[in-house]
Parts: C-alpha cells; structure tokens; sequence
C-alpha cells in the first residue's frame, strides 16, 4: 500500500485471536510511561520547566513568554489545546509566586482562554496546578498551571476502555494555530 493510500498495513504472525479492532499504537508515551527527561530531585539543573525557555519556541513548543511566565503546551495532552502557564523562575509551591508572577500567570491564563476559544470553539475548560507528588503534580519542583480545554462529548470510550487518548491534530500544528493567534 502506498503512502497516498494510508499507513502500511503490516500483517504478523503470533498469538491471539484476530478482531475486528484497530490497533492506534502510541508508543511516544513511554517517554512519559518510563519518566524520561523526569528531574530526579528538585534542582533546577534536571528541571524541563528551566531548560524549555532557552530552545526555540516552535521545537519547545512555547505558545508565548511574558515577563515571568510562559505558555507551552503539554507534551502528553488530555485533550488537543492542552496548555501549561510556567513561571520561569524554579519556585514549587503557589504561595511562593511573587506578585508579579501571580498577576501575569492569571493573565496570561485568561489570555490563553480566548485563544483556544477563538481557535477550537472549546465549550469549557479545567484549569488547575497538582502542588506536590501528593497531590499528583508530575514535576512537583516547579509550578505550573495547566489549562485543558473542553467540548461537549469529549470524553469517550477510548480511555475509559482502550487506555488510549485520541488527539485529532499534531502538537506542532496544534502550537502554530494557538501562537499565531496569541
């Protein structure tokens, strides 16, 4: 089969019972899966949060950088559009944001808002930050606050059943609509 018809098809033989099911193989979650790029402790030198704002925006995937924060997408996604508010300076817990940062993380969440509605048309959002491994926080060393994008029906069967997240845009292209309209 060529590339203009599709993906290659590749029959194997082994174990199991053929279906009727497709097969939608992520394997760049294992990245995520096995804690790659994870800092080991709490220092700033491991922190991907520290290392994204020196990379060129479209490779980092920076949507926009103000003067304290910045606005990145998520490398592994719940939905299409989700973003992450980080302040640049290595800080772990909210009440340590200085003023500044505190106002320009709110606006640059609100900001954010407009532009995934402007862009996708998203019916709602979840917006929120894990403080400490407790409370579920992947990278507990330095804050960041995500902004997950909603629309009615969104949740399916596919990770519920499948464990799988479909994401119908790639996040290259996912960044260059939202930077271009922020």
């Amino acid at each position: 089969m060529s590339d203009a018809d599709g993906p290659e098809i590749v029959e194997q033989d082994g174990v199991g019972v053929p279906d009727a099911l497709q097969r939608l193989w992520t394997p760049h979650r294992m990245a995520y899966i096995k804690g790659q790029e994870k800092p080991d402790d709490d220092e700033p030198d491991g922190c991907p949060f520290c290392r994204i704002p020196s990379l060129d925006d479209e490779a980092a995937l920076i949507l926009a950088r103000g003067e304290t924060v910045y606005a990145v997408l998520n490398l592994y996604p719940y939905n299409p559009g989700h973003l992450m508010v980080v302040p640049y300076r290595h800080v772990a817990d909210y009440t340590d944001l200085t003023e500044a940062e505190t106002r320009e993380l709110a606006e640059f969440t609100q900001h954010a808002m407009r532009v995934v509605r402007a862009v996708s048309a998203a019916h709602g959002f979840n917006i929120g930050m894990n403080q400490g491994v407790i409370a579920g926080a992947g990278i507990a060393a330095h804050l960041h606050q995500h902004l997950v994008p909603r629309w009615g029906g969104d949740a399916n069967f596919m990770p519920v059943i499948g464990h799988t997240k479909v994401l119908p845009q790639l996040l290259g292209e996912t960044r260059k609509l939202l930077a271009d309209a922020w």
